[in-house]
């Protein structure tokens, strides 16, 4: 076996140089890399050649409003193939072991050609998902892709090996019509013989016959096998899909990435063995008896693959973007449904009682769209609804107008997902919401930079209390927190961080956010004496939840923290909410009740032995649960210059002053169960707490529910 000569060499220069589409240097190079491309075929050196593959095919779902959280990973699939080409143009993958691991049911097929590599830099024609997905895009390099596309010296780099520096040219490649099928992105070239070195592209938008098709990068990269041949060494592909009638924050994602090596060359394959479909199996049993290296495939995942997108696909992105007109990659949508999640179609709460809505999402064209979505409330029969202009550029950075008479819950975190609530509520009484009705008309921008989130949102609203008027199966319902009333001028700077690796491995994902307030003269509504004029509020939070693996064990800590301060008064909807099975475990909901307070949680996730569960054609839950003993501790400044708006509801008032300034200590354990979706945790709360049972669905799905 000749030695493989990888391109992990030293880059000597990097120079760039200002693009000129279709200068005759820039044509005569892609002359000759097509006719390197095809004369390869036919060298009389390279008769045929045999080489292993390695790689992951993974199924991923992103979900969340803007869809910036990380993925969750579905299903992965490990496979091995034995790779073997024959001059002229033959090739021939056997993949000899296959395993997977299905992290949530899923009953999701690949096409065959997802379970392969590319050989040759792709055909003459690309076609991708076995002629589903992509079908008949000229290829770049050749003859018919001489005449369809615009090519661009950019830059040029030399590659020190052992034994020679190599001179490689990008060449940047846009359609010279973007309302065709065709590709953009960048070829690397080797400036001596045309050999292609790279191949980096995503696709025009009527390129995609899969309607659901959101985007699909594909990263190829050659190696130099020997001192003359540039052969597959690794190849990265990432297809994005959405739903294309419902504006629904989900997105399906397809990453197979491949490492190919082990080339031997002129190894007297006979033709006949390539007779057939390109990419064969060996039969199940022998796949399952495959040696693999390591013992688990979870244990041999990229440590990269949750990332919301790769740094080699985000490359391709932001060259797709600069070469053609943004409307020729933009996804063309009419009116669809839309939704935050399921919540908003259908949800339960002591104030509304039973609430239907839907809403509509239409795209303008120019990066503009208009949203508009709706409820009622069948108890308290009241509409509420929102209304939005928004502007969204290729970058990450919008401009949204609004308008809103809708109810806003009070709690910097949420303890419950709404779904669960909306079922515990409705049956025994037990709602973790607390609302406050808020009218608004603000305007927000927000600006995406070094993987953060920065949004500015600035309204005028008037806010005022809720009454009860749901009534429960079973039990009965506190009454909610008596919420001034009053206009105010708001405005909001918020920054988020979605989950990214950090130091040391650390998963981390942060938001904070800070508030100012300025509220109107509120008359005759004062608690302990507090002068109720005019006054100008202050609030600041902080969310920030950091995870590591060790082994097999997980640990996480989550801290969420809040402060409030006013020149007078401060209205009881701007206090710190704390307590419940996220913030205080073993405390009663939003008992603990303060102008500042901080939660400080840690818990651990143990693997340990449980049943395996048939689930169809979706596959087995795993045959392990996770056990989770968890404590936390809560600081709190106990709350004062408060003013209320609906006194009535002396209960509610009792909730804001009930605690004293202290820590609110609380320990317990947890299950997480069935693909880790379900949660059961007990809890007791130490200081003046009780027993507490929860039960809800896994905290990653909230934002959809």
């Amino acid at each position: 076996m000749r030695a493989l000569a990888i391109l992990s060499a030293l880059v000597v220069v990097r120079t760039a140089s200002a693009q000129q589409w279709n200068d005759p240097r820039a044509l005569a190079l892609v002359r000759q890399a097509t006719d390197r491309r095809a004369q390869q075929l036919a060298d009389s050196a390279l008769v045929d050649y045999q080489a292993t593959a390695h790689g992951y095919v993974t199924f991923l779902a992103q979900l969340g409003e803007g869809l910036r959280e990380p993925p969750q990973v579905v299903k992965a699939d490990e496979l091995a193939l034995e790779v073997y080409w024959h001059a002229p143009n033959l090739s021939k993958q056997r993949i000899i072991g296959r395993r997977d691991t299905t992290l949530l049911p899923t009953d999701i097929q690949y096409h065959r050609d997802h379970l392969g590599i590319v050989q040759n830099n792709f055909p003459d024609i690309i076609r991708i998902g076995d002629g589903d997905e992509v079908q008949d895009v000229p290829n770049p390099l050749s003859a018919q892709g001489l005449s369809d596309y615009d090519f661009a010296l950019s830059d040029s780099l030399r590659i020190s090996i052992p034994s020679k520096v190599i001179e490689v040219y990008e060449l940047k490649v846009r359609p010279k019509d973007d309302r065709q099928p065709r590709i953009i992105g960048a070829l690397f070239v080797d400036r001596d013989n045309g050999q292609v070195v790279r191949m980096a592209f995503s696709f025009t938008r009527v390129a995609y016959l899969d309607k659901q098709l959101e985007d699909l990068f594909v990263v190829l990269e050659n190696g130099l096998v020997g001192t003359r041949f540039w052969l597959p060494r690794r190849q990265e592909i990432e297809i994005r899909r959405t739903a294309t009638w419902l504006d629904y924050p989900v997105r399906g994602i397809i990453r197979g990435r491949w490492e190919i090596g082990d080339y031997q060359f002129n190894t007297g394959a006979p033709r006949a063995m390539f007779v057939g479909p390109e990419i064969v199996a060996v039969p199940a049993v022998m796949q399952r008896s495959y040696r693999w290296p390591n013992r688990n495939i979870l244990d041999s995942l990229p440590p990269d693959v949750r990332a919301v997108t790769a740094e080699e696909v985000r490359r391709v992105q932001v060259e797709a973007r600069a070469l053609v007109r943004e409307q020729a990659l933009r996804r063309a949508h009419g009116s669809a449904l839309a939704a935050r999640g399921i919540s908003d179609f259908v949800r339960f709460n002591r104030v509304e009682g039973v609430a239907l809505g839907a809403g509509l999402n239409g795209q303008l064209g120019a990066g503009f769209s208009v949203t508009a979505q709706g409820r009622y409330g069948f108890d308290d029969h009241v509409a509420k609804g929102r209304a939005e202009l928004g502007w969204l550029d290729a970058r990450g950075k919008s401009v949204r107008l609004y308008a809103a008479r809708d109810l806003r819950d009070l709690g910097d975190v949420p303890e419950r997902s709404l779904l669960i609530n909306s079922l515990a509520a409705q049956e025994f009484g037990s709602d973790y919401s607390d609302l406050v009705r808020a009218d608004a008309l603000g305007a927000a921008l927000s600006i995406s930079a070094r993987h953060l989130t920065w949004t500015l949102d600035v309204s005028e609203e008037r806010q005022s209390a809720v009454a009860l008027h749901a009534v429960p199966a079973y039990g009965r319902f506190e009454a909610p927190i008596p919420a001034d009333s009053g206009r105010s001028l708001r405005g909001r700077l918020i920054v988020e961080r979605p989950t990214q690796l950090w130091y040391g491995g650390i998963e981390l994902r942060g938001r904070a956010e800070v508030r100012r307030v300025l509220v109107e003269r509120i008359p005759n509504r004062c608690v302990a004496d507090v002068n109720c004029g005019e006054t100008d509020v202050v609030r600041g939070s902080a969310d920030v939840d950091a995870e590591r693996d060790f082994g097999n064990i997980r640990v996480i800590a989550r801290t969420v923290a809040a402060g409030v301060r006013g020149t007078h008064h401060i209205p009881a909807q701007e206090l710190v909410f704390l307590g419940g099975p996220v913030t205080a475990p073993g405390y009663d909901y939003h008992s603990l009740v303060g102008n500042s307070g901080v939660s400080q949680r840690l818990e651990l996730q143990l693997p340990v032995p449980f049943p395996s569960i048939a689930l169809g054609r979706f596959g087995r839950s795993g045959a392990a649960a996770k056990l989770v003993p968890f404590a936390s501790v809560v600081g709190l400044r106990s709350a004062s210059r408060v003013t209320i708006g609906a006194p009535q509801y002396q209960q509610g008032i009792d909730r804001i002053f009930a605690r004293k300034s202290g820590f609110y200590p609380s320990a317990g354990a947890g299950v997480l169960l069935f693909f880790d979706l379900l949660r059961l945790d007990v809890a007791r709360g130490t200081n003046n707490g009780r027993w507490t049972l929860s039960f809800d669905v896994n905290r990653g799905f909230w934002s959809v529910l």
